[in-house]
């Protein structure tokens, strides 16, 4: 699944830029014309700039790490959570807590060994929910600002396309001498503003959703932890746990679980 979501955004990517070329080889367009190493560090040289002015070094390296994230980890899916969760209530009603801590970490769920170790420490329920909500949130927050810094990036990358669409067409007049290849000239300078365009439609926007679609998902699965290990904690039977994290699932998906339980 992981490898499948990396491989579609990858596709999406190269039948974006092929759709371009072709349409421009099929205007009479040359492919070369894009070849300008020039418009390439305008572009992306100028917003890697502008991006370095508006953000800390610790936002721009976490944004990368986690377009880095995106075809490699995958955030687990609910349906899969909450038959876990059910599991573990039968588990904490048979021998307790200490024991489905145990069975967690096999599962390498850090946020979940986490709520079950505060659940497990003896801790108000009161204090353990504020203090797990106060992670998820920065949590959350962290999140966030990884699409923000994208959404920067597909803002500045069109201007700075302008910038170098500018730039070519000085050269141009500063070299104009007679009507002879001003054309292309002028075609040549406007190659920028295709790859600010370009840039910021199909890379940096596309990327900025798929965090934050990842970060939403990611939320959710942090609140139906807290709902259910504080359920846990109270002693809830397998069957009330899962009609407390139901609202979680699909209507299908619950149909299915309430069935196969």
């Amino acid at each position: 699944m992981m490898r499948a979501s990396g491989s579609l955004s990858a596709l999406g990517l190269v039948v974006g830029v092929g759709v371009v070329g072709w349409a421009h080889v099929s205007m009479g367009g040359d492919l070369r014309l894009f070849l300008q190493p020039e418009a390439v560090a305008v572009v992306f040289g100028g917003t890697l700039a502008a991006l370095m002015i508006s953000f800390p070094g610790e936002m721009l390296r976490a944004a990368v790490a986690g377009v880095f994230t995106i075809g490699r980890r995958q955030p687990a899916p609910l349906e899969l959570l909450v038959p876990a969760v059910m599991s573990y209530a039968r588990t904490a009603r048979r021998q307790g807590l200490q024991a489905v801590e145990q069975e967690a970490e096999q599962a390498k769920d850090a946020y979940l060994v986490r709520a079950l170790t505060l659940s497990a420490s003896g801790l108000p329920v009161d204090m353990v929910r504020e203090t797990l909500e106060i992670e998820a949130r920065v949590s959350a927050e962290r999140d966030e600002e990884r699409a923000q810094v994208l959404e920067a990036a597909a803002g500045y990358a069109p201007t700075l396309g302008i910038v170098g669409a500018v730039l070519g067409l000085m050269r141009v007049m500063q070299h104009f001498s007679g009507t002879g290849g001003i054309g292309s000239g002028i075609a040549a300078a406007f190659v920028a503003t295709i790859y600010g365009v370009g840039a910021a439609n199909l890379i940096f926007l596309p990327l900025a959703t798929r965090l934050r679609t990842r970060a939403r998902t990611e939320a959710l699965r942090r609140e139906l932890v807290i709902n259910g290990v504080l359920a846990l904690r109270e002693g809830a039977s397998p069957g009330l746990v899962e009609e407390r994290l139901s609202g979680y699932l699909k209507p299908a998906r619950h149909q299915h679980l309430t069935e196969v339980a």
